[in-house]
């Protein structure tokens, strides 16, 4: 059965599952879904998922939505490579780091958001991206504290869902001129991250339309 991920090049949520998805060595294919022209909010995609957004993976006659609950179900059916450490303890500290990004800094700042922000209240472009970076910094500033300490990866010596949720924020920080000056660690991870192929291929660059 093809696997099918409802996918927007640039959407950090979808990233996150394209990354998942190489590091599991699953094959699928890709049903671009533009969410900037509306695409999310058509009849028929609405029909297979009744929130509107992307990602939506189908994958073993599912169709799977919200980006971490994607990744905890490939990690449940393909547990190797490991996505979340064993020992209880380090399970929490690592979900606890993909939360402050997929809770608490990507929600204030997708798409749907953002366009609130102009369309209903006015909000200028200028004072919309500063909206963004405040968030995408005080949210870094507590995750790198977090990550003191750290290895090779968030998520320990292999990389695994806080480095997946990771990656993607950091692309998002750059393309808005973030200053990762005081993120170091971040940024050393990200930049070890950035060289394997199961990063490299879920790139925006390397699938956008």
């Amino acid at each position: 059965m093809t696997v099918r991920l409802y996918d927007y090049f640039r959407s950090s949520a979808c990233y996150r599952v394209r990354i998942a998805l190489n590091l599991k060595n699953i094959i699928y294919e890709t049903v671009p879904t533009n969410i900037v022209k509306g695409a999310q909010r058509e009849p028929d995609f609405v029909d297979k998922n009744p929130q509107g957004l992307v990602p939506m993976l189908e994958i073993d006659g599912l169709k799977l939505t919200q980006s971490l609950a994607i990744i905890d179900y490939l990690d449940a059916k393909h547990p190797e490579p490991p996505l979340m450490p064993r020992d209880a303890a380090a399970r929490s500290h690592v979900l606890a780091m993909a939360l402050v990004i997929a809770c608490d800094i990507h929600p204030l700042n997708n798409l749907r958001v953002l366009r609130h922000l102009d369309d209903a209240l006015g909000i200028a472009q200028e004072r919309r991206d500063d909206w963004y970076r405040h968030w995408v910094t005080e949210g870094f500033a507590a995750l790198e504290a977090m990550a003191a300490g750290a290895g090779a990866f968030l998520s320990g010596t292999t990389p695994g869902v806080a480095d997946i949720c990771l990656i993607p924020q950091m692309y998002n920080a750059r393309r808005l001129a973030v200053d990762l000056t005081p993120y170091p660690t971040l940024v050393r991870i990200d930049a070890g991250a950035c060289t394997l192929p199961a990063f490299k291929a879920a790139h925006p660059d390397a699938v956008a339309p």
